[in-house]
């Protein structure tokens, strides 16, 4: 019997406004590359699945500016070529900049309300699981989450990064569930759903845009309004 279900925080529950497609495309637009948005949809999935695996390995509070200048450069170096975007080294390091400059506010998907709402009034317990190393507590109470998750768990507090099994430990020890009985919902395979089942928790691939259908071993969901299904 599933009693709790945890979720990820970027891109499962919340979005940037505007969309990263758009400020990419924008700045590139500004060094004189013209690139539509939608052409770094699915090269996006890719360059985050690098990047979180290099901050559950070394959070950015860990690194220097200089490391964390050089793992966005790389970022950007991923997200170039899986887009077929030709660039130079220079225009890279110019882009890392840029994007740094972008004003940009986190909202929620539109089914994120509905769904935990649905969810919390099953009697389930909600909480989240994120790699965040600072306190998100502003954030959570701005985005109208806070009331609606009972527990919740940041690599700062717990000590350790998605995928390791110990930060999902954590967040079933505060829930006081077994890990049978909790579901976890995570927009990032190795991340997030290959951490979940290491654990000894039910994954449930949050894939908004189609770009995992490929992954056959775990169910795939293209909405949180899905998730009830799987209790």
């Amino acid at each position: 019997m599933i009693k709790a279900v945890y979720f990820d925080l970027y891109y499962t529950l919340v979005t940037y406004d505007p969309p990263r497609e758009e400020t990419v495309a924008q700045a590139l637009h500004e060094f004189g590359i013209e690139v539509k948005p939608e052409v770094f949809g699915r090269p996006m999935a890719v360059a985050d699945e690098y990047i979180y695996q290099e901050i559950s390995r070394k959070p950015l509070g860990q690194r220097s500016r200089e490391e964390q200048f050089a793992l966005f450069a790389e970022y950007q170096k991923i997200l170039m070529r899986e887009a077929g975007v030709s660039v130079s080294s220079e225009t890279i390091l110019k882009l890392v900049g840029r994007m740094q400059q972008f004003k940009r506010r986190l909202v929620l998907y539109s089914d994120v309300l509905p769904a935990l709402t649905d969810l919390k009034e099953r009697g389930l317990i909600l909480g989240l699981i994120s790699n965040v190393d600072r306190d998100m507590t502003a954030e959570l109470a701005a985005l109208k989450l806070a009331d609606l998750l009972a527990v919740v768990v940041t690599s700062q507090e717990a000590g350790v990064s998605k995928p390791q099994p110990g930060i999902f430990c954590e967040a079933l020890k505060r829930g006081n569930v077994l890990a049978a009985e909790a579901i976890y919902v995570g927009d990032q395979y190795q991340i997030d759903i290959v951490g979940a089942k290491e654990a000894g928790m039910k994954g449930l691939l949050l894939d908004r845009s189609g770009y995992y259908s490929a992954v056959n071993n775990v169910p795939r969901i293209r909405s949180l309004s899905e998730v009830a299904g799987y209790l």
